[in-house]
């Protein structure tokens, strides 16, 4: 195992814009709770070496966090690939059954164009391998963070899909010399 890392997950702030959607890179973070924010800010590391997805969302929140974060799309969200930018209510109005099956096994199921929850563990797992050691926040998403845990407690993907990541939520890991703490989950 590599060297002592401890990581300071946060999800990004909720996307300004429409629910129901399954939001593209380029969403905009909707950074009006200020209060929360701050105190999030407050619970992170001095000097910690930050890092955010490629997302417009994750960029604006380490932005509000006062963080100079580096983008690394190993970090990314899960690519739904041709259903991005579409309403989940759409999908299940134009595809049926074949939308509602892909949600029965959506950890190893791939939409069309896109990349399966299992594809999104391997792709953060190489990302986790380019971090330096001590303090590291990634301002991510929920997907992410759950890709991560199934890392970190060596969970079967479907597993891992079961933890509730709030937006601008607090997760705890620590990868140690020989194995994963779990310090928290979804601290608001």
């Amino acid at each position: 195992m590599s060297a002592e890392i401890n990581l300071w997950l946060i999800r990004h702030a909720p996307v300004d814009g429409p629910r129901g959607v399954i939001h593209a890179p380029d969403a905009p973070a909707d950074l009006g709770d200020t209060a929360t924010i701050a105190a999030l800010k407050a619970r992170l590391p001095a000097g910690a070496f930050a890092v955010c997805s490629p997302a417009r969302r994750t960029r604006e929140t380490a932005h509000a966090l006062g963080l100079d974060a580096r983008e690394a799309a190993a970090f990314r969200e899960q690519d739904f690939g041709d259903w991005t930018g579409r309403r989940h209510n759409d999908l299940v109005a134009e595809l049926g059954e074949a939308y509602r099956t892909f949600w029965k096994s959506p950890a190893a199921n791939r939409p069309p164009s896109g990349e399966s929850f299992v594809d999104q563990i391997a792709r953060a797992r190489a990302g986790l391998e380019q971090l330096p050691s001590g303090d590291v926040v990634l301002v991510v998403h929920s997907g992410t963070i759950r890709a991560l845990l199934a890392i970190a407690l060596d969970l079967a993907a479907d597993s891992a899909l079961r933890f509730v990541i709030d937006p601008l939520s607090l997760t705890r890991i620590d990868r140690l010399e020989n194995g994963w703490r779990v310090v928290a989950v979804n601290l608001r």
